[in-house]
């Protein structure tokens, strides 16, 4: 289903359930358990309209233990040096849609642009299908994007091309954008956006194809840079947050086979293709062991 019906059919029907705060605090609380869980120990969070069910989703995350970001808009944001997040040229309908909506702007990025919105605080996720010049004016406004691979192939949405987006100096991270993704796992973000980078190669032999470091980069200090919070977390540097998964590749139960002759790198690798929940023992957030979960 495309990516506007979809929110039609599904999206803005669910998100008007969260005026309600009892259905908001059981979904929240289990999408930042989830989270967790996975290992994503800084989110950012597309909650609704609704204030009080928003406010409580910054509550349940800050309880739990989870870094996480939920964006303000415009002037606010600039007046109370607030990040800003949201979505641009995810499919090529949704861009002809911003042009007859907004004819006197040059492109979609210009319409952001017009309202003071691309700022070095603002995360925007997708960009499918922005152009070299729209890249150019992420990079001068030090606006960042949030590449979502498994909701562009869901939504059949299209293929960032992330080497372009590095090429033009623009800070990325990877983002599950749930649901239009259908997991809330960093490790599936990791195996798509390889998967992406291939299929631009199978189109283009020419295309220089994403490498494993690469993407893990753009999963760790990538998505710390995209979020603004690189002083803070994103590797291990002296000073930093101790932001932290311990894994067990060989947990028992867990998908993962070994063999004697497996080196560091080829265990990473293994984990980053075939690992989840199961090895995951424990997430640090700034210190805090967060999981396994304690009640509140």
């Amino acid at each position: 289903m495309p990516l506007l019906q979809w929110l039609n059919t599904y999206t803005f029907p669910v998100e008007s359930r969260f005026k309600d705060l009892q259905f908001a605090h059981n979904v929240y609380t289990q999408v930042v358990k989830r989270t967790l869980r996975n290992g994503t120990t800084t989110a950012c969070y597309f909650a609704t309209i609704h204030t009080d069910s928003s406010l409580l989703l910054g509550r349940i995350a800050h309880d739990f233990g989870q870094r996480a970001l939920v964006g303000k808009l415009g002037a606010i944001a600039k007046n109370n040096n607030l990040h800003i997040q949201s979505h641009i040229s995810e499919n090529t309908e949704e861009v002809k849609l911003v042009k007859e909506l907004f004819p006197d702007s040059e492109s979609y990025t210009d319409v952001y642009h017009k309202s003071n919105l691309l700022t070095e605080k603002t995360v925007m996720a997708h960009g499918c299908h922005l152009s070299d010049k729209e890249l150019v004016l992420f990079r001068e406004t030090g606006t960042s994007l949030s590449h979502c691979p498994n909701s562009n192939f869901s939504l059949c949405s299209g293929v960032l091309n992330v080497r372009n987006v590095l090429n033009h100096k623009v800070k990325c991270g990877l983002g599950t954008d749930v649901a239009g993704g259908y997991s809330s796992s960093m490790l599936d973000a990791v195996r798509k956006a390889l998967d992406a980078s291939k299929v631009l190669t199978i189109q283009n032999p020419e295309h220089n194809t994403l490498t494993f470091q690469e993407v893990f980069r753009l999963a760790t200090l990538g998505g710390s840079q995209a979020l603004s919070l690189d002083d803070h977390t994103g590797n291990f540097e002296v000073g930093k947050d101790f932001d932290a998964l311990r894994v067990n590749v060989a947990a028992p139960g867990g998908p993962i086979d070994l063999i004697q002759s497996d080196r560091p790198k080829n265990l990473l690798e293994k984990f980053l293709n075939l690992g989840d929940d199961r090895n995951i023992m424990e997430v640090f957030v700034a210190g805090r062991k967060v999981v396994p979960f304690t009640d509140l």
